[in-house]
């Protein structure tokens, strides 16, 4: 039989479990989810433990529904949600809930952090990124000023998919792409900083080895082949943060190809064949899964939250009448359909900044508005500006990306944002450039399988590997009328925004 490779992807609402052949072609995929945790507004929290849970159920199902056994799995790559905190004690055991990326609670620390390296401009020069409340560095830091009993018995800091790695090979070991996200990682030096880890007096044992994306870090052991259905000794790569593993799922790896991926956050993601320079520091300059590769990327944080929590407000009837995951996703497209036949309106304005925001404003405080609305406004139109907020918001990243000198002359479409015709073209009229569509819409999940294949020999290099599985499935094209529409838009939306903002500040 010939050979499968397995990619893992630990996101926000769970984890993603894909097969795929030795060309890349998909042959299954299955998901499994898992729960998050509110206990204070801006916080959020996960157990680690519901990762591992999730990893396992998706990868025995995703077999099941190939009708393959673990021993034609001949490598796995993990992919997983950036930034998120695991404290492991002496004896390997969790010590707390992790602290995701999307939490906002550690203004404080990311101040105490700028301070202690010696001010923003010689953070950036440490570690090529300012100090923002997703990272893990604040996270750390949080802990250490708030729970400190806890933090004495720290010994061990994982990011999410790394946990999971630790799970399934009992090795700590991290990569290039997601420790670049902890902001204590030399992104130019493909290594961690110790000397911002000195000024911040944090541990540099504590973070494991750091290694290139697609090297094989260990193998499945009995435990966690009992657990998941794999076959004992399987080699393991050491995986990708998710926004490096959707570009390379997605083909973002050369210059002048981007992707925007849509998930619950939003991301614009450019390759770079050398560190991307970031002095206002509004995108993040990391290193790629590509060996020897670097890339710039900008984040907003609800996305495809914002739909969601549209769906959750204005459909909320039909949401509850909705039996299966089916029958919820199918409410999107309703949303999508009720939106396009809204006409077109400057007047309505929709602020997507529901938890905080990081790209294209770093503002942990920034909050959710429309603006302009009227009695006669439908429940289409809200839905419509939804739509145009969240877009005309990763726009802005690829306008920052492009005073950069970055170029662009393709977006690649991934996530929520590339499974409807409508905003598809949307995103073609706003970016003003050409949009594709690709066969598989399975960005991080098929990057992580990706790396896992070249990890165990099916592909030479990773650009490799990624231009064979990212096929084109349709294109778009801007509209000049439409492109000259969304650019009033945005004007829009910066004014209201920059008139908004000493609100935001003060409402917490």
């Amino acid at each position: 039989m010939a050979p499968f490779f397995l990619g893992i992807d630990v996101g926000t609402s769970g984890t993603k479990a894909l097969l795929i052949d030795e060309h890349g072609a998909v042959k299954a995929a299955a998901t499994a989810t898992h729960p998050s945790l509110f206990p204070k507004p801006g916080w959020s929290e996960q157990r680690p433990a519901d990762w591992w849970d999730s990893a396992c159920r998706a990868t025995q199902t995703v077999l099941r529904k190939a009708k393959v056994k673990g021993d034609a799995v001949a490598g796995v790559g993990l992919s997983g949600q950036m930034h998120g905190s695991v404290f492991l004690d002496e004896q390997r055991r969790v010590l707390r809930n992790a602290l995701l990326w999307n939490d906002q609670r550690t203004g404080a620390e990311c101040a105490e952090i700028e301070q202690r390296a010696g001010g923003k401009a010689e953070l950036i020069r440490l570690v090529r990124n300012i100090a923002l409340t997703g990272y893990t560095a604040p996270k750390v830091l949080w802990l250490r000023n708030h729970q400190p009993r806890l933090f004495a018995r720290v010994r061990h800091v994982l990011l999410p998919k790394d946990y999971v790695n630790f799970r399934l090979t009992g090795v700590f070991a991290a990569e290039v792409s997601d420790a670049s996200g902890t902001l204590l990682f030399d992104v130019a030096g493909r290594r961690w900083s110790t000397e911002l880890m000195s000024r911040l007096d944090l541990d540099p044992a504590w973070f494991p080895p750091a290694v290139e994306s697609c090297q094989v870090i260990g193998a499945i052991t009995k435990t966690a082949a009992d657990a998941t259905g794999l076959k004992a000794g399987t080699p393991v790569v050491a995986g990708a943060g998710d926004q490096a593993a959707s570009a390379v799922g997605t083909g973002v790896v050369e210059p002048g190809i981007v992707s925007a991926t849509m998930g619950t956050s939003g991301v614009v993601f450019a390759y770079g064949d050398q560190p991307v320079p970031n002095d206002a520091g509004l995108l993040q300059s990391f290193c790629h899964a590509v060996p020897g590769a670097w890339c710039v990327f900008g984040c907003m944080l609800a996305a495809g939250g914002s739909l969601q929590w549209a769906r959750e407000v204005f459909y909320a009837d039909r949401l509850a009448a909705a039996r299966d995951a089916a029958a919820r996703d199918a409410i999107y497209t309703a949303m999508i359909a009720d939106a396009a036949e809204s006409p077109a309106d400057e007047s309505l304005l929709f602020h997507p900044y529901l938890t905080g925001e990081r790209c294209p404003y770093a503002h942990p405080h920034a909050r959710g508005a429309f603006v302009g609305l009227t009695r006669g406004h439908s429940r289409g139109a809200l839905i419509r500006a939804v739509l145009e907020g969240v877009t005309l918001n990763m726009g802005r990243q690829i306008e920052l990306m492009r005073s950069l000198g970055v170029t662009i002359r393709e977006v690649r479409l991934a996530g929520g944002g590339a499974r409807n015709e409508w905003w598809r073209q949307l995103q073609a009229d706003v970016y003003g450039c050409k949009c594709v569509a690709l066969r598989s819409e399975e960005g991080s999940a098929m990057g992580a399988a990706l790396l896992g294949a070249v990890g165990a020999g099916a592909f030479k290099t990773v650009p490799a590997a990624s231009r064979a599985a990212a096929q084109a499935r349709a294109t778009y094209r801007p509209n000049a009328a439409r492109t000259r529409h969304c650019a009033a838009l945005a004007a829009r939306l910066r004014e209201t925004y920059d008139t908004l903002e000493p609100l935001y500040r003060v409402i917490k």
